[in-house]
């Protein structure tokens, strides 16, 4: 059943006078959902010591957030479209700034996981309505590419500035300031949003499919845990049982929404080789960054001894760069074509884990700042781009959906990236670390992980101390050099398929 175009339906200023307030206010909500998917990889060392987190608990720590949220957004976004992106986007903020208090007193990994968990629930309300209320409010093309821009460029910016920040509050306030700092500002822009935002929803809209909500989220959930368990390396009958299922209900969730007259995700969008280009490229691009981000702030702490502040200041290079980039994209865009930015794009990304899987033993920080830099510009190109692709080649009635394909490829890119790379990373580690001669129980927490081998060095002497420290650094930049291979492979194959995908003449100027 189509729609017609959604129109502001109550309360808010004059689109036309304050649009451009109305993206900052957007974008603030953005920025601490996004920054909230990295914000804790340089405070691990300060969890391991105070909560007492193993391996397991840390990937769920730093993952958890995004699966989840990956797993609401299609559902969120079409619930959005039926209750208003407004309301959705104002309640979604509420409880994430609930969650964040949570998250902030916990007294356990799994109170932590937890709020994580409820942090997810609230992103996942007010992601895909930042970016469709985006598409409602610019009507004019070059405007909304611009604005695009601006979102893509905040959403990677809070993506690689949230080890930074980080690491400044986590070193001088302690972890949990992570979280506290949510606060003032969900306070702030709730009571801007509820005054100057205009609600939108699709008028002709259906009821909501509960059964195909739960298939999707389901459906992913069961995804992510199964290749989450499976590539530890150890997966159990139950861990392949539920990626299976998680395969069968998403193809359900598919076939159900090919039948319907209003379907949560109009599957036949992925028929246009530029969205389906888009998606994916979302998808892997952010898998292999999420995971490169991940591990080499561990790097700098683990390997280097740096604070977690230095850690986050020196991360400073994929900040500036995506900045940068992600502004430029928009004019890139009309001057030398869609398809040519995503390939240049995915292609500085291919080089920069290239680069890190190349760079000679041990790696050094110079080396690293390069890699940094070209994550930053590859990330600041092909998201943008594909951001503008997404919500541009659908009809604006479908710009909840586009907004939800978006976020939840970028979100679920993030914790996926974490899940699989991470894992694999670990297994490499363990197998490098298996000829320390070490017995029992600290052969076991050294071979978990450079945490744990940095904990039994702790109770050593100074040449056991010197031993383990350096079997664990050379084992950590193995795994690393290994993952690094992968991630390249993938971004560089999702850019063939890019350039195969995506039309040459492509321009973003309008709905296609």
């Amino acid at each position: 059943m189509a729609a017609s175009v959604p129109e502001p339906v109550d309360g808010g200023p004059a689109v036309g006078s304050v649009r451009w307030v109305m993206l900052a206010v957007l974008c603030a909500s953005l920025l601490l959902v996004a920054m909230d998917a990295t914000i804790l990889n340089v405070a691990l060392p300060s969890l391991i010591a105070d909560l007492r987190v193993g391996q397991l608990e840390q990937l769920w720590i730093i993952d958890v957030y995004g699966l989840v949220l990956g797993g609401l957004l299609i559902t969120t976004g079409a619930v959005g479209d039926r209750v208003g992106r407004k309301l959705l986007f104002l309640s979604g903020f509420v409880l994430f700034g609930v969650a964040s208090v949570v998250a902030a007193t916990s007294q356990s990994a799994w109170q932590l996981i937890a709020g994580r968990v409820l942090l997810a629930v609230g992103g996942a309300m007010v992601m895909p309505s930042t970016l469709s209320l985006i598409r409602n409010i610019f009507t004019d093309a070059r405007e909304r590419t611009l604005a695009i821009g601006i979102w893509a460029a905040v959403a990677g910016a809070g993506a690689t500035i949230g080890p930074i920040v980080g690491g400044v509050v986590v070193e001088h306030l302690g972890w949990a300031s992570a979280f506290w700092l949510n606060v003032p500002v969900v306070l702030l822009t709730v009571a801007v949003g509820a005054w100057l935002l205009p609600e939108y929803r699709a008028p002709q809209s259906g009821s909501l499919d509960w059964p195909a909500a739960v298939l999707s989220i389901a459906g992913i959930v069961g995804l992510a845990w199964g290749i989450k368990h499976v590539a530890k390396g150890t997966p159990t009958a139950v861990d392949w049982v539920i990626l299976g299922l998680g395969v069968l209900l998403l193809a359900w969730f598919a076939r159900r929404q090919l039948a319907a007259d209003d379907p949560l995700l109009d599957v036949r969008l992925f028929r246009n080789g530029a969205f389906a280009a888009a998606a994916l490229a979302t998808l892997l691009a952010m898998l292999a960054i999420g995971a490169g981000l991940f591990l080499v702030s561990l790097w700098l702490q683990y390997v280097h001894g740096y604070s977690p502040s230095e850690a986050g200041l020196r991360m400073l290079p994929s900040a500036l760069t995506l900045l940068v980039s992600s502004l430029a994209t928009p004019w890139l865009m009309q001057h030398i074509g869609v398809r040519a930015v995503l390939a240049v794009g995915l292609g500085a990304l291919a080089v920069g884990f290239l680069g890190l899987a190349l760079s000679p033993e041990p790696t050094t920080y110079p080396v690293v700042a390069v890699v940094l830099a070209s994550f930053g510009l590859g990330d600041g190109l092909a998201i943008t781009a594909a951001a503008a692709v997404l919500v541009s080649a659908v009809p604006p009635e479908r710009a909840g959906q586009a907004g939800a394909v978006s976020e939840t490829n970028y979100e679920l890119g993030i914790g996926l990236g974490v899940a699989l790379l991470g894992s694999i990373h670990g297994r490499v580690f363990t197998d490098t670390m298996a000829g320390l001669p070490l017995r029992g129980e600290n052969l076991d927490e050294a071979r978990e992980s450079i945490g744990g081998a940095v904990e039994v060095a702790g109770r050593l002497d100074t040449a056991g101390r010197e031993q383990v420290l350096a079997a664990a650094r050379h084992a950590f930049d193995a795994a690393l050099t290994t993952t690094s291979y992968i991630s390249a492979a993938i971004v560089a194959s999702v850019a063939v398929v890019a350039v195969w995908l995506v039309p040459k003449g492509f321009r973003v100027t309008g709905s296609h």
